[in-house]
């Protein structure tokens, strides 16, 4: 390839780039949500936790995968050269 060739102001690649995003940041919210749901349905039926258990393990999880997975990614800048990605 091109050292020279510079491709980044083109819109289908900004649009495609724009996508790309916004799928990978809807994904990681499914599966913090699906964990967390998993999670806080098994304390509440398959143990002595019950409710109140099943409902605590389900906002602590929620939060710590919102914390790790979720919260950097949304923030991120769509140019994956740009510096601190």
């Amino acid at each position: 390839m091109d050292a020279d060739f510079d491709d980044t102001h083109n819109p289908e690649l900004q649009a495609h780039e724009r996508t790309y995003h916004a799928f990978n940041v809807l994904l990681r919210w499914c599966m913090v949500l699906l964990g967390a749901t998993i999670t806080a349905l098994t304390v509440w039926f398959a143990t002595p936790g019950g409710f109140f258990g099943g409902l605590f393990t389900g906002i602590v999880l929620f939060a710590l995968g919102y914390w790790f997975v979720i919260r950097k990614e949304e923030h991120q800048p769509l140019n994956v050269w740009e510096e601190g990605r």
